[in-house]
């Protein structure tokens, strides 16, 4: 979807169609001249997140080195800008489930953090479930929940179940729904076990699964989750996967993630957001992505007797070939290269015992999307 689109079919959600040339001042709107067709557009549901040519910028100041320039610097700053988030269009629907990534610097927190209304954008307009995250806060909060990797929401000395009884009261959540939740959360996180240790007492992996029962007690409507598994060990990893697909499906809940962790990507997630330096520079699906920066497949090759691979009437043309042991070998295809075609001449050439393809990963993709906006 084109930045242009983006921006129109957020400005349709978020009410604002008249002011800028929709169906109330269709023929004369400025912002909106030559973008949009002259048919009416139904009523739809609002989505879950709007965010409308969203932008951060920070004000900083350079520091002088030494004593004497620390002492210039109380008088004399030399201020700068820096955009972190540089003018973003973002519409979610409810019920989806959406990755949002980038490389460290990206602007990702900071998309969040506007988002969850933590930091106030310098520009823009946000919606999160229906509301202003600054303006409507009261309402707001209830309507969302969110988990910071590096910072727990629990109160450090209390022990994980007064926390949760505390953010009971907080959330005017009735004892039975409250009951009732924990005790899911329980079978699924196995949050028993260290219900009564103070929170600064829990492992990291216990910690993420307490934050996440903490940020769904109320039972919101949309999740955001900031590097959820971010330290976490393969297992607890596996497990809040598990439970995050099984909340998307069973109550339809909104889930922002970001993360650095592609399998999370690849369980999870529907569609795509990639941004990098402020700016969105992908959203689609995960096969869009593969198919638009990632590379061809990969087939490995075991032979049935030890070969060289220098001696094999193997295709050679969009296909970079390697071998790691005298009966295994690699194939790396373009992306243009006709993967049956080559698996054909390759058991033409050889007497094959076992053959494996693979798809690029998404990892592999992604890595490939930042080299090329680096190069």
């Amino acid at each position: 979807m084109t930045h242009e689109a983006r921006i129109v079919q957020s400005l349709q959600y978020q009410q604002l169609w008249p002011l800028v040339g929709g169906p109330a001042g269709l023929h004369g709107g400025p912002l909106l001249k030559g973008l949009t067709s002259q048919h009416p557009h139904p009523a739809m549901p609002e989505p879950a997140i709007v965010a409308v040519d969203l932008a951060k910028v920070f004000r900083t100041y350079d520091r002088r080195p030494g004593l004497l320039g620390s002492l210039r610097d109380l008088v004399d700053r030399r201020w700068r800008e820096v955009t972190a988030v540089a003018g973003i269009s973002l519409t979610v629907a409810r019920g989806d489930i959406v990755g949002y990534l980038g490389p460290n610097g990206a602007g990702k927190s900071t998309t969040i953090k506007m988002l969850t209304g933590i930091l106030r954008p310098t520009r823009g307009t946000v919606r999160v479930a229906g509301f202003d995250p600054q303006r409507q806060r009261s309402a707001y909060v209830r309507k969302v929940g969110a988990v910071f990797g590096q910072r727990s929401q629990l109160w450090w000395d209390l022990a994980v179940g007064e926390s949760f009884d505390l953010l009971r009261h907080l959330y005017d959540v009735p004892k039975s729904d409250f009951e009732a939740r924990l005790a899911r959360f329980d079978a699924v996180l196995g949050l028993g076990e260290f219900l009564r240790t103070p929170v600064r007492k829990l492992s990291l992996g216990q910690r993420m699964k307490a934050d996440l029962a903490a940020s769904l007690l109320h039972a919101p409507e949309i999740l955001f989750l900031d590097e959820p598994t971010v330290g976490v060990d393969v297992v607890t990893k596996a497990r809040l996967r598990t439970f995050l697909a099984e909340l998307n499906r069973e109550q339809g809940t909104t889930i922002l993630l970001t993360t650095h962790d592609m399998q999370d990507i690849e369980a999870l997630c529907r569609r795509v957001v990639v941004i990098d330096h402020g700016a969105i520079i992908h959203d689609g699906g995960l096969d869009a992505l593969r198919d638009r920066h990632g590379g061809g497949k990969r087939l490995l090759l075991t032979a049935a007797v030890p070969v060289e691979l220098a001696s094999l009437a193997v295709p050679r043309d969009g296909v970079r070939w390697t071998q790691s042991t005298p009966v295994e070998l690699i194939a790396e295809l373009s992306r243009e290269a006709d993967t049956a075609a080559v698996l054909q001449r390759c058991l033409g050439a050889m007497a094959v015992a076992d053959v494996r393809i693979d798809e690029p990963s998404i990892e592999d993709v992604v890595k490939a999307l930042y080299a090329g906006r680096a190069g």
